[in-house]
């Protein structure tokens, strides 16, 4: 399986509403339940009304299609990651799934995943 590398930084956020969300971005992640509104974009394009952050994040996208039947692709990751002592944050989108991964942990995150078969790029 492919793994494509994101470029850019993200920030995992906490906001009270999302009036100053830039949905104009290539990338924005928004989730809304009855107890809070979590945003995830990139660092550099953060609102100013959040409430509380967790910059650091590099992201992987899982390259093409992935239908609704496929069962274990992020179980498979994120075990092998795990073993690692890594931990992960998961966005699923209606065609593909990201794996975010710390700064910190996503050269050896990255490692891990080739010496498992993934291939990234």
């Amino acid at each position: 399986m492919e793994l494509q590398k994101l470029e850019c930084d993200f920030t995992v956020c906490k906001m009270p509403d999302i009036s100053h969300v830039d949905f104009s971005r290539e990338i924005v992640f928004l989730s809304k339940t009855s107890d809070e509104i979590s945003l995830v974009c990139e660092t550099e394009h953060v609102p100013s009304n959040i409430t509380e952050s967790e910059p650091g994040w590099k992201a992987l996208k899982v390259s093409g299609v992935l239908g609704f039947g496929m069962v274990g692709v992020i179980a498979k990751i994120s075990n092998l990651l795990a073993e690692a002592g890594i931990s992960i944050f998961v966005i699923s989108t209606y065609n593909t799934d990201y794996i975010l991964l710390k700064a910190a942990n996503f050269d050896r995150g990255t490692r891990v995943l080739s010496l498992n078969g993934y291939i990234i790029k």
